[in-house]
C-alpha cells in the first residue's frame, strides 16, 4: 500500500537545490502518436485496419500482415502484470537521482507485451490497467496502475513525477476576483495546496464574494495587474521563488470583429492581457520555476493558461478577442518548448463560452465556472497537457479534426 505524503519541512536555505534532469527523450516521429493520446489523457494505439493486430511499439507497417494502414485507436488498457524487478543502478542522470525505481513486463489483453513503469500497489501476477502519462521530458510513457484506486494511490512516486500534483503545493492564480478565479482557488484548495497567492488586479473594486473567499488563512492577496510591467515585477520578487504551480485566469473579452471596427484600442487592450500580459507574467515567473523543477516533494511543477476554445478557430462576432487568443496560444506553445529542459509542464485549458458577464447573450450551453476549475485541478493530477471543457469544446475539437474548413463556414454564418 503507497505510504501517505506527509507535509514536507521547510526547506534548509543553505542545502542543495537538485538541478532539474529530463529522462531520456528521443521517439521516432510514429511514436509521438503516444504522445499525442497522452496530452489529452487518452489510451491510444495504432490498429491495423486490414487485420486488426494492435501494434506496440508504434511502426510503419503491421507486425503481423505489413499492411501500412495503421490508424491509433482507444483500445482496451488491461493486462496482467507478468514480472516486475526494481533498479537500484541507473547510468542516467534523471533515474539516478530517482531510485530505486520499478519497473515490470504487462502482458496487454488487446495483444502486445509492453514494458512499462510500474506502480508500487502492483503485484507481479495483478490485473494492471496500463495509462499513457507524460514524463518530464514531455514524452509518453506507459505506467501499469492497480485496476482499482487503492488508498494514496496519487502519492505513489511513479505517479508524482508524471503529474502536477498541488497537494502540498503553493499556487499563484494570476485573477483572483474573476468568476473563474475564485473557482479555481477554492477548487486547489480542496485538492490539497497548502497556499494560494490570489491575483487582484483592481484593489480599488470591492467584491464581497471575494473578499468571503480570502478570509480563509491559506490565501494571501497580491496586487497584480498582468498589463503592468512593475506590478508583475514587484510580485515576481515577493513570491516568485515559492511558486511552485502558476495559473493564469486573467482575460479580456469583447465583441467585435475587425471589418467594421475602427477602435484599434480594443485590440490592443486584448493584445495587452491575452497575450504580453502571459508573456510579463513568463519573463518574470518562469525562470524561477525553472530553477526550481525538481526540488523536491514540493517543486515547481506546472504553468497552466485558461485560453479559449477560440484560440483554435475564430469566432467572426467576437474576432479581435479570438485574434488575441489565438496569439495567447502560440506564446504558450513556445513557453512550452522552453520549459521542457526543466520539466515544468504547460498545460492549455480550452472553455467553451463560460458563464460570467460577458457571455449572457450566448445561449446555452455556457460552462460553469466551476467545471473550468475542476477540470484544471483534474488535468494537473492526471499531468494532461491539453484539456477541453466543456460540449462546445469537445464538438469543436472534433470537428476541427474532420471539417475544418465547414466549421469556420459555420462560425461566419455562412
Amino acid at each position: 500500500m503507497t505510504q501517505a505524503l506527509s507535509k514536507p519541512p521547510r526547506k534548509n536555505p543553505v542545502a542543495r537545490t537538485r538541478q532539474a534532469t529530463r529522462p531520456p527523450a528521443p521517439r521516432s516521429r510514429r511514436a509521438l502518436g503516444l504522445t499525442a493520446a497522452a496530452a489529452e489523457g487518452r489510451f491510444s494505439l495504432q490498429v491495423c485496419q486490414d487485420c486488426a493486430a494492435v501494434q506496440y511499439p508504434p511502426r510503419e507497417v503491421c507486425h503481423q500482415c505489413l499492411s501500412g494502414q495503421l490508424r491509433w485507436q482507444t483500445v482496451n488498457p488491461e493486462g496482467r502484470l507478468l514480472v516486475s524487478t526494481v533498479l537500484h543502478h541507473s547510468n542516467d542522470l534523471y533515474f539516478r537521482e530517482r531510485l530505486p525505481w520499478r519497473i515490470g513486463t504487462v502482458q496487454m489483453a488487446a495483444g502486445p507485451s509492453v514494458v512499462a513503469h510500474v506502480h508500487g500497489d502492483c503485484q507481479d501476477g495483478d490485473t494492471v490497467r496500463l495509462a499513457l502519462k507524460l514524463d518530464r521530458s514531455g514524452q509518453a510513457v506507459m505506467i501499469a496502475l492497480p485496476l482499482q484506486a487503492t488508498p494514496h494511490m496519487e502519492d505513489d512516486k511513479v505517479l508524482r513525477e508524471t503529474s502536477c500534483d498541488p497537494k502540498f503545493r503553493r499556487v499563484l492564480v494570476t485573477d483572483g476576483k474573476s468568476a473563474v478565479g475564485m473557482a479555481v482557488i477554492s477548487a486547489l484548495l480542496d485538492a490539497g495546496a497548502t497556499t494560494v497567492f490570489a491575483g487582484d488586479p483592481e484593489i480599488w473594486k470591492q467584491s464581497a464574494a471575494f473578499n468571503t473567499l480570502c478570509d480563509d488563512a491559506r490565501i494571501q492577496v497580491q496586487d497584480l495587474n498582468i498589463t503592468d510591467t512593475d506590478s508583475v515585477e514587484r510580485v515576481s520578487r515577493s513570491i516568485g521563488g515559492k511558486v511552485d504551480i502558476l495559473v493564469n485566469t486573467a482575460g479580456y473579452e469583447r465583441d467585435g470583429g475587425v471589418l467594421h471596427s475602427r477602435d484599434i484600442g480594443k485590440a490592443r487592450d486584448a493584445l495587452d492581457v491575452n497575450c504580453m500580459g502571459l508573456m510579463r507574467l513568463a519573463q518574470h515567473f518562469g525562470p524561477g520555476m525553472a530553477a526550481r523543477a525538481a526540488d523536491g516533494l514540493n517543486s515547481a511543477v506546472a504553468w497552466v493558461n485558461v485560453l479559449s476554445i477560440y484560440a483554435h478557430v475564430n469566432l467572426p462576432s467576437r474576432g479581435i478577442w479570438s485574434a488575441s487568443q489565438a496569439a495567447a496560444l502560440s506564446v504558450a506553445q513556445c513557453l512550452r518548448n522552453e520549459f521542457l529542459q526543466s520539466g515544468v509542464r504547460v498545460v492549455n485549458v480550452f472553455p467553451g463560452p463560460v458563464d460570467h458577464e460577458w457571455e449572457q447573450l450566448t445561449p446555452p450551453p455556457r460552462v460553469n465556472p466551476k467545471a473550468v476549475a475542476a477540470a484544471i485541478v483534474k488535468a494537473l493530477q492526471a499531468g494532461t497537457e491539453d484539456v477541453y471543457v466543456g460540449d462546445v469544446a469537445q464538438e469543436f475539437m472534433s470537428r476541427l479534426r474532420d471539417n475544418p474548413k465547414g466549421l469556420e463556414r459555420e462560425l461566419g454564418g455562412a
